[in-house]
């Protein structure tokens, strides 16, 4: 049983991951491979002079690793409610997860097929996108919605921020005070 099953592992899903494993949430990334972010050449993402879309990503994933999420590559088929919280089914298994983060990019199929309410979307190329709340709510209690498929701008820098926002929001929830992560510098 995880706390969080993040749908996705681009910029948003393993920047959400990124926070909700540092708190000590147990966390599950579910990445079917074939993020856009993979195909960009990223010269406007703050702090980083520029990088491969491919190599953003990988270094994502790396540091939701290194903070203990576990990260699967398998497409994610169905989401539905279930005595914990959600069932989480994919092409080759099933998860269990208190809550879920869906970060699948320009991909609203599965968003849909689980009843989540959609929009028009915002970006161009983007014909669909989630009706969540400003916390990342979707109309499904439990399921948050974050990056692209939430409405926000495709750039990188704006879709980790939202997974980093969203992942706050929840573990804000499930601790019953706001979450802050601030690391100091070690001398």
């Amino acid at each position: 049983m995880y706390d969080v099953a993040i749908i996705g592992a681009g910029p948003t899903g393993a920047s959400a991951a990124l926070f909700t494993a540092k708190a000590g949430k147990k966390t599950l990334v579910i990445d079917n491979d074939k993020s856009v972010t993979k195909r960009a050449w990223i010269e406007n993402h703050y702090g980083i002079a520029e990088i491969s879309g491919q190599d953003l990503v990988e270094t994502g994933k790396q540091q939701a690793r290194k903070f203990g999420a576990e990260i699967v590559v398998a497409t994610v088929t169905n989401v539905t409610k279930s005595d914990n919280g959600f069932k989480v089914e994919t092409d080759q298994s099933e998860f269990e997860a208190s809550h879920v983060i869906i970060a699948t990019g320009m991909m609203a199929d599965l968003a849909e097929k689980i009843g989540l309410t959609t929009k028009p979307g915002t970006e161009p190329r983007v014909k669909t996108i989630l009706d969540v709340d400003a916390a990342g709510k979707t109309n499904i209690e439990g399921i948050w919605a974050a990056g692209t498929i939430a409405g926000v701008s495709m750039h990188t820098i704006i879709t980790a921020g939202d997974g980093a926002k969203v992942a706050i929001n929840l573990i804000s929830e499930l601790n019953g005070e706001r979450y802050v992560d601030h690391d100091i510098l070690k001398k």
